[in-house]
């Protein structure tokens, strides 16, 4: 006897354009990691991925100020984005000891203010980069 299922559909998956996006970041970012090492200040890491995704051809913005909305007013709470590629993808910088939950909380605040649903968390003060990459879908 033969089923018929109910066919699933996942709302939260990413389309392939982020996931090509995103694999294209990281490996920008483990460039500019291979080339710097770990140590250095969050600014400096910033600069070389900007750098680096350029000779890659990723369009990108940098230090994006996000205002706020509180009441349908628009202030300038001081928020800053490190960088958003292809207005797609939103990607936080860390140069720390370790990642903490308000770190991950800034991130996705970050997206919730914009509506771009994919982030990457990049702490670039580890041995290896993979340890230090986190991505996150809203």
């Amino acid at each position: 006897m033969q089923r018929n299922y109910p066919v699933l559909h996942n709302h939260h998956a990413t389309p392939i354009l982020e996931k090509e996006l995103t694999e294209k970041i990281i490996g920008a970012a483990i460039e500019v990691h291979k080339v710097l090492g770990p140590g250095l200040l969050e600014s400096a890491y910033q600069t070389c991925l900007e750098y680096e995704s350029k000779l890659r051809n990723i369009p990108l913005e940098h230090l994006v100020d996000l205002p706020l909305n509180y009441k349908g007013i628009q202030l300038d709470a001081g928020y800053m984005i490190d960088l958003i590629f292809d207005k797609r993808v939103i990607v936080e910088l860390k140069a720390v000891e370790r990642i903490i939950p308000v770190h991950e909380a800034q991130l996705l605040t970050y997206m919730r203010l914009t509506g771009i649903r994919v982030g990457l968390l990049i702490n670039f003060n580890v041995p290896v980069l993979k340890d230090g990459i986190y991505r996150r879908v809203l």
